[in-house]
């Protein structure tokens, strides 16, 4: 019999799929190997079953977005856990973050932690209502964020340190992960974990990995990262210049919205850095193919 499903754990080589509230226990077939392909959690799967024997995963369906560490596909949101200190709040690191899940078509959720060890909350609320201006989703409290998770998937990330496993503990104590397991469920420890799973909480599905802290960075071009700082997208459209780096043309839509205070200094500031580090990286490789040419 063939069903269709969605896998939810993966480990040593099996693949258990979740199908009409039931759990099968199935293997890749040896053709995804040829195809350079490997099932994932995450995926939606056509398998075949049998009474008494496991099933053998037969088609993967198309995936819209996929992350690496942790492999996980088909992901609609991911918490950005960001702690007031040790580590510092980062401005800089959080537009990094909001970027990347832009360009993977993620939807961002801005978890604040460790609030009880600033004596003064002005400046953490400025953060939370600006960015709740863009139209980003920031939360103080855990019970803010479960109502966020209803029929979705989500992924954990932020840095070391900022308390990613003491909050998935808080959430979903089934989990039963250890504060010192962060750095192998990041994949530094000496023995990484391959396994990846999703637990039901709060009527949505959420990684067990208590997150990653590295970004696999893909933007790779002006274009792609005005897209994904979401305000600049909106104003450069009226920009002058229908590809405007917003750095040195001429009437230029998003630079008077930073004057007029539209757009967020911070933010501005932020897209350049990352808009230098995109340029710098093209050079390198056209010197490099100049090299090799």
């Amino acid at each position: 019999m063939i069903k269709n499903g969605r896998i939810v754990k993966s480990l040593a080589g099996f693949y258990n799929v979740a199908s009409d509230g039931v759990i099968y226990q199935t293997r890749a077939r040896g053709n995804f190997r040829k195809k350079g392909m490997k099932p994932v959690v995450g995926d939606f799967v056509d398998f075949s079953t049998q009474e008494n024997s496991e099933g053998y995963i037969l088609e993967i369906k198309e995936r819209k977005n996929q992350l690496i560490r942790p492999s996980i596909s088909n992901i609609d949101q991911a918490v950005i856990v960001m702690s007031t200190v040790n580590p510092n709040f980062s401005l800089n690191l959080l537009d990094r973050f909001l970027a990347f899940l832009e360009h993977k078509k993620i939807s961002p959720i801005i978890y604040i932690s460790k609030l009880d060890l600033l004596e003064n909350l002005d400046e953490i609320r400025e953060v939370k209502e600006n960015y709740e201006k863009i139209g980003y989703v920031v939360c103080f409290e855990k019970n803010e964020l479960l109502s966020q998770f209803n029929e979705t998937v989500t992924v954990f990330m932020g840095q070391t340190g900022v308390g990613k496993t003491t909050l998935l503990n808080k959430i979903a104590p089934e989990m039963k992960l250890e504060t010192g397991e962060i750095s192998e469920k990041l994949g530094r420890g000496r023995h990484t974990t391959r396994h990846v799973e999703l637990y039901p909480v709060a009527h949505g599905l959420i990684a067990d990995t208590p997150g990653f802290s590295s970004l696999d960075y893909e933007i790779d071009t002006p274009q792609a990262l005005n897209q994904a700082f979401l305000e600049l997208a909106q104003i450069s459209h009226g920009c002058k210049f229908r590809e405007c780096t917003h750095t040195h043309e001429p009437e230029c839509a998003v630079k008077k919205a930073v004057e007029t205070h539209q757009i967020l200094q911070s933010r501005y500031d932020n897209y350049l850095q990352l808009l230098s580090e995109i340029n710098k990286t093209r050079e390198i490789y056209a010197k490099k193919r100049k090299k090799q040419g």
